[in-house]
């Protein structure tokens, strides 16, 4: 199983790229990239070691990704049956219904009401928690709270477990990169713990990272907070 999660360094502008089109799964990759990092950790829960992971240098970028393999020039992007696709949300549903493996979706009623409602509120949540984080240090906790405090009442609705649906699922995927990387960021940069007076949403942050074929897509923590500081500077401008 070990395999599963070993991958090779970094493919750069100096990098020839690998045999495209040749009926190799391959699934494209930064290891600091939140939006990658939810199906790179979907391939891992679901156990599709036949899903080649190719990360690419988002820092200086091979031309022949964007000519070849995805015009967007993003990550993730997953090139099966001789087509490129990409967008993280997409993904998710793609690995659910054209693999085997552990199944992500609910298949309750009221749990995929739930996943619905918690699906589209990322970009919501994503968005909220970016913002907050150019703003100074006394205006923090009102502009990020209330997207904190819907993912605290949301983790509290089913009993079967510590994770939003109860059991885990897709929706945990979705937001573990990011929450994970708010977690690190916010306490160095501004000086606040998104998950004082949360406990279920430490309760989930810890619980996630037990399962290791989530933890091993874990970003290095002194890059993520690197990352936040070049957007910080990126957004003073």
């Amino acid at each position: 199983m070990a395999g599963l999660y070993l991958i090779p360094p970094a493919l750069n502008s100096k990098s020839q790229p690998p045999p495209l089109f040749d009926g190799t799964t391959r699934l494209y990759i930064n290891v600091t990239c939140p939006y990658a990092q939810r199906v790179w950790s979907a391939r891992n829960i679901k156990g599709l070691s036949q899903i080649q992971i190719v990360p690419i240098d988002l820092q200086d970028r091979p031309a022949w990704y964007k000519e070849k393999v995805y015009p967007p020039n993003k990550v993730p992007a997953l090139e099966h049956n001789g087509k490129v696709i990409g967008e993280s949300m997409d993904l998710l549903d793609y690995l659910e219904n054209n693999f085997e493996g552990a199944k992500l979706s609910p298949t309750d009623p009221a749990k995929i009401e739930a996943a619905n409602e918690l699906l589209k509120y990322t970009d919501t949540f994503t968005k909220s928690l970016f913002i907050a984080l150019t703003k100074p240090e006394p205006e923090v906790a009102q502009e990020a709270g209330p997207a904190l405090d819907y993912l605290e009442n949301a983790l509290g609705k089913f009993a079967d477990g510590p994770f939003f649906l109860g059991e885990f699922s897709v929706v945990d995927i979705a937001y573990g990169p990011f929450v994970e990387r708010f977690q690190i960021a916010y306490p160095v940069l501004k000086n606040y713990d998104i998950t004082a007076d949360r406990p279920k949403l430490l309760k989930w942050i810890q619980e996630l990272h037990k399962i290791d074929a989530y933890a091993e897509t874990k970003a290095d923590p002194e890059e993520i907070v690197e990352t936040y500081k070049r957007i910080l500077v990126y957004f003073a401008k």
